[in-house]
């Protein structure tokens, strides 16, 4: 199955200028070679309040997303001692 990529808005104005540019090339590159090609297999079930959303580990950096049918939509990309709280904000 071919998947699509889906990324939350506020992704390039707030998270993205938090990372450097060595990190998100990493990032960019486990997104495509992984979660593109197997996004069940390489992202993680998340549990409680996240139930139905998955995360991808990249380094020290963790990508939430859901996969919905042939959609990968991307909620948040951010360093992982701060994920849990600030991933909620954009749940609505």
């Amino acid at each position: 199955m071919e998947y699509r990529l889906i990324y939350h808005p506020n992704i390039v104005s707030e998270d993205l200028p938090k990372i450097s540019k060595n990190i998100k090339e990493i990032i960019k590159r486990a997104i495509e070679e992984r979660l593109l090609k197997d996004p069940v297999s390489f992202g993680v079930p998340l549990r409680k309040n996240l139930k139905g959303y998955r995360k991808l580990r990249v380094g020290d950096y963790r990508v939430i997303h859901k996969v919905s049918g042939n959609l990968i939509i991307i909620l948040k990309i951010v360093h992982r001692k701060e994920v849990y709280g600030k991933v909620f904000s954009r749940l609505s």
